[in-house]
């Protein structure tokens, strides 16, 4: 059931209870996290937080800290699942899901006892009406009628009821029509409303907002639009309705000084230079590392290193200067950049969405300015930490411990773990098209990271795979002479455990459709796997990225062909 009214229906049912908070790991659950804490900290609510990887990890979870709890606040999962069959959990138990994931289980929807969503309504409208896919009478019985007795044969004949066998036609003609609006509703899976935002909008509403749980919500919607999870249009509707907030938390007076403190958390908006951790690179690394740059310049070639070399030529910038910390670059440079890449991007076939992004920074005192995009790709570069001495626990807490801010050594190490993550993602688009190993199979493009590859480990990861696999695409969209790339989806597949045998296969969805980001890889790797009966895993809480067996990738993309043509 829809939530309707957050402080009646969610919050006030929390007071004075035990509240078990289950979260994904994702950057967005963990700011909605870090907000939800802050409004449990206020009214001194008692609650556990848990995060979880996966669908096996949601149900461990929930078994090993069930106990006297009525109350379950889900935190981007659970919400494409039927969350009661999943869980069975006892009668008296209450589910809050704040989830971006859609569609909706149509089960979680309609259950008005147990499960409530914090979400949206105007994103819920795709949903089938109840009597499309609820019938409440009772199935009728295969043979119906009266019995009588035949004098003349001396057995008894059955007769057959016409209104049953109409009834049971019925029936079936409404089987099938459910089975395919089903199909409709499901078939594409994509993203609503940030979480942290929404946590955000309901912290306003009940006054309690500060300008840190703002800065969360700027941080969850920007981890949307960095893994793609959301087209440019949504994620500048968000950016205009955080913008409001901004204004009204940091305050500028007639001078245009801001009222707040040197001391205190400033959030300014601003259109940022779209290059990934600029601030704590070198201006020219993070141009080669930056995604619409690098594609559209081809900066993996010599050629496309030669074109950039003529660009920061042309703009007046010196390679000396720009290979150098950027922090410590001339400062008449560094206030100079945007607008000369801006004044020549069209001599080099860059648009302005390749060189800016409306986006949001935040200054705590002299020192530290970080823009959101900085803060999503060290959060992400630590939960997906490749320290082994480290258990995913830890890695999410350190990621809480980098939203607050409370030490900067922390984010500092996480900045470079992030460098580190973003030179193998360069490091494999490269060797991914130096091989020719980006093949076309007819209806998707196709490639596969090989084993022993050495920044291969990375990519055993969620985020880092989404962010590979469109990588990947763009990048060879860009140089490919099929003219069709642009409407091809791209399948990717990397090792997950040598010892296991086994992968990570993602989908992700052609370039021509970035107005929609709608997948429908969840529902064809469904349909694969059980034309094959091969087992694949779905743990996680995208239908897109499933798990595998090495010896099993043949004759599923042999079924996932026949599926697509």
């Amino acid at each position: 059931m829809l939530i309707k009214d957050f402080k009646r229906d969610f919050y006030d049912n929390l007071q004075r209870q035990r509240v078990l908070v289950l979260v994904a790991f994702d950057v967005d659950a963990l700011c909605a996290c870090k907000v939800l804490q802050y409004l449990f900290h206020c009214d001194q609510v008692v609650y556990t937080v848990v995060p979880v990887d996966g669908l096996q990890g949601l149900e461990q979870a929930y078994l090993e800290n069930a106990e006297g709890i009525r109350h379950v606040v889900l935190i981007n999962c659970g919400a494409m699942v039927d969350i009661v069959e999943l869980l069975q959990p006892e009668e008296h138990v209450r589910f809050y899901i704040c989830d971006s994931h859609r569609p909706v289980d149509i089960h979680n929807f309609y259950n008005a006892i147990q499960v409530k969503l914090l979400m949206r309504e105007d994103e819920l409208s795709a949903i089938p009406s109840y009597d499309e896919v609820f019938r409440d009478d009772d199935e009728d019985s295969n043979h119906s009628g009266d019995e009588s007795d035949d004098p003349d044969s001396g057995y008894k004949k059955k007769r057959f009821d016409d209104e049953s066998i109409l009834r049971r036609q019925e029936r079936r003609r409404w089987n099938e029509e459910r089975v395919r609006i089903l199909f409709d509703y499901s078939k594409f899976t994509s993203y609503g409303t940030s979480v942290a935002l929404v946590m955000f909008e309901s912290a306003w509403k009940l006054s309690k907002d500060t300008n840190s749980l703002l800065w969360l919500a700027i941080v969850g919607v920007t981890d949307q639009y960095v893994h793609f999870k959301t087209p440019r249009d949504k994620y500048m509707e968000d950016v205009i309705a955080l913008q409001s907030h901004v204004s009204r938390h940091n305050q500028r007076g007639s001078d245009g000084e801001s009222l707040l403190s040197i001391n205190c958390s400033r959030i300014s908006f601003e259109e940022e230079l779209h290059l990934n951790l600029f601030r704590h690179w070198t201006l020219f690394d993070s141009i080669c590392h930056s995604m619409p740059i690098a594609c559209k310049l081809r900066l993996w070639t010599l050629k496309g290193q030669k074109r950039l070399h003529e660009f920061l030529a042309e703009m007046g910038l010196p390679i000396a200067q720009c290979k150098q910390q950027f922090s410590a670059m001339d400062m008449a440079l560094k206030s100079e950049v945007k607008s000369r890449m801006q004044q020549y991007m069209n001599k080099y076939g860059l648009e302005n969405q390749d060189i800016v992004l409306p986006s949001f920074t935040m200054q705590f005192g002299y020192r530290n300015l970080l823009c959101a995009t900085d803060y999503v790709l060290a959060c992400a570069a630590t939960l997906e930490s490749m320290d082994s001495s480290k258990l995913q626990t830890d890695n999410f807490l350190l990621a809480s411990d980098i939203l607050q801010r409370s030490n900067p050594e922390k984010t500092d190490a996480a900045l470079e773990a992030a460098k580190v993550q973003q030179r193998s993602l360069m490091s494999q688009v490269q060797s991914s098209l130096d091989m020719h190993q980006i093949i076309s199979a007819g209806p998707f493009l196709y490639v596969f990271v090989q084993e022993g590859t050495a920044d291969s480990r990375f990519f055993s990861q969620p985020l880092s795979l989404i962010r590979l696999a469109r990588f990947t695409l763009q990048a060879h969209c860009s140089v490919t002479r099929n003219k069709k790339a642009q409407s091809l989806p791209l399948v990717l597949g990397a090792p997950l455990s040598l010892e296991e045998g086994t992968c990570l296969v993602i989908g992700i969805p052609p370039l021509d459709t970035d107005d929609e980001r709608k997948n429908f890889f969840g529902k064809a790797f469904e349909q694969a796997a059980e034309s094959t009966n091969m087992t694949v895993k779905c743990n996680g809480f995208d239908s897109f990225i499933i798990e595998m067996r090495v010896e099993d990738r043949s004759k599923f993309f042999d079924a996932l062909i026949s599926i697509l043509q």
